[in-house]
């Protein structure tokens, strides 16, 4: 075993485990542990955004996928990258002072409760049980990739491995609240961003440069270089082309991204975090890309299907085999634990938030706060043991949830943001809609085998059809009260 590299991941986890205990004390109540208390500046709301955006799918996923297709699997990077700047100019000013005017919400289903009356709670528990739902699977990719990290390096076995992830995850999860995940996720962007940008810098050198880099693929196989062609020559269909690009509609939906935009300290801060954001998310995407390649090039023993996402790893581990290595195998860890620690607080939120609450009114905030924590442990075992099948793809995970978030929650969101007339009753059948033909799709796709149509990314007719029918129902249903007809035209003046 590499005690170097073993020294760099224990300073690295016991950095993020004391700043989860520095905010402990810094958080006193429900609003602090699930949002900061709206207090967060505009570098830490951008890089906690698009490090908690990315997970382990940057260094694992996308690299696995650049590995055996090529630059034709740009064509997701592209869509994120789209999508991400979109989000940010479109949405995440807008839905800072829109939560803030409509009951200053601190959690997505909470936000529409107050956005369209939703008395009953109706809404708000539909929409908590599909954030159990996906986020269970989206946490479970991050365990995945923690395990097959764990198990890269230290040789440990995957079980174990999957267990020590998940304590080092929960443990300043359940300690610092909102705050902890924020700021650690802040610093493991900045990790994620070098360690990223250095690692195929250094084996494009290796490789005599450029050049010979791209004569060792050409000699591989010269389609890797072409974006519109599989490896096997033949033609990208339009379909799959469609379905690598419509990852960038799942943005608007993913309430992990959507609270850090609520949580920023003024939306005149939102545009510098933009900025900040964009150039992260383009150089991290396009050197994500070029590390499954270069990786093609640079590693003399082929990997396999389920190996394939180990690409970065291995390349580390070859390169900078001590403390320095060590460091850069952290950054995988970052983007594990900056996404899986979100998910884990936005879960648990809806669990408290949306669930307990509702049943229990006169609970007392510390009673809430410690049902949050308590929450953040019974998530992170159930997500576990999804993950616990060794040959679990994080792309698969990832991709299955992005899906499913983007077209349960997107429509609504963008629809809630600028559409008056959007009703209580579009809502809930929007949210019911779009969930239910994510499920229904991707399940009929695999009993199909992705053949025709059903290769398309269930993303796509989740969302469409979320939108179709939050307009037809709410254009049949009866015109909002006037008192949410006058909050939607003052929203935008909030300034605080």
């Amino acid at each position: 075993m590499n005690y170097s590299v073993m020294i760099a991941f224990i300073v690295y986890i016991a950095f993020m485990v004391a700043i989860g205990a520095y905010f402990y004390k810094k958080t006193t109540n429900v609003s602090d542990y699930f949002l900061g208390g709206r207090k967060l500046g505009a570098w830490v709301t951008s890089m906690s955004a698009q490090a908690s955006d990315m997970s382990g799918w940057l260094l694992m996923g996308l690299p696995g996928a650049a590995y055996f297709s090529g630059l034709s699997a740009g064509w997701i990077a592209i869509g994120l990258g789209i999508g991400t700047y979109l989000n940010w100019l479109i949405i995440a000013k807008r839905i800072r002072q829109y939560t803030k005017v409509a009951g200053d919400s601190i959690t997505l289903p909470s936000y529409f409760t107050h956005r369209f009356r939703d008395e009953k709670g109706i809404l708000s528990m539909i929409c908590a049980m599909f954030i159990l739902i996906f986020f269970l699977f989206y946490t479970a990719s991050g365990f995945v990739a923690c395990a097959k990290l764990f198990s890269s390096v230290f040789g440990l076995g995957y079980h174990v491995s999957l267990i020590f992830g998940g304590i080092i995850i929960i443990a300043y999860t359940f300690a610092g609240g909102f705050f902890a995940v924020s700021w650690t996720d802040f610093f493991q962007g900045i990790l994620m961003f070098f360690a990223i940008i250095i690692v195929p810098s250094v084996a494009i050198f290796d490789l005599g440069g450029a050049a010979n880099f791209v004569n060792e693929i050409n000699n591989i196989n010269p389609n890797m270089f072409s974006i519109f062609k599989n490896v096997d020559g033949s033609t990208l269909s339009l379909i799959g082309t469609i379905s690598l690009l419509a990852w960038g509609l799942g943005y608007c939906g993913q309430p992990h991204i959507l609270i850090r935009f609520m949580g920023i300290s003024s939306p005149s801060e939102i545009k510098k975090s933009r900025k900040i954001a964009t150039i992260w998310i383009i150089f991290s995407l396009t050197a994500a890309t070029l590390i499954g390649m270069v990786g093609r090039a640079y590693l003399t023993t082929p990997l396999d299907a389920i190996t394939s996402e180990t690409v970065y790893i291995e390349m580390v581990s070859k390169m900078f085999p001590g403390f320095l290595g060590g460091i850069l195998l952290c950054a995988v860890l970052a983007s594990i634990m900056s996404t899986a620690d979100s998910q884990l607080l936005v879960t648990a939120s809806a669990i408290t938030e949306d669930f307990y609450k509702f049943f229990n009114k006169e609970v007392s905030e510390k009673q809430l706060m410690w049902i949050g924590r308590w929450s953040v442990i019974i998530v992170a075992i159930v997500a576990c043991s999804i993950a616990s099948n060794p040959e679990s793809s994080v792309l698969g995970l990832v991709s299955y949830a992005w899906a499913g978030f983007g077209a349960t929650f997107g429509p609504l969101v963008v629809l809630s943001l600028f559409y008056k007339r959007t009703t209580l009753k579009g809502a809930i059948a929007g949210v019911i809609s779009g969930g239910v033909t994510t499920i229904v799709w991707q399940q009929v796709a695999l009993a199909m085998d992705g053949a025709g149509i059903w290769g398309l990314y269930e993303i796509v007719p989740g969302f469409l059809i979320s939108l179709i029918v939050i307009i037809l129902v709410s254009k049949l249903d009866k015109e909002p009260a006037q008192e949410i007809l006058d909050e939607f035209d003052r929203y935008t003046l909030c300034e605080e």
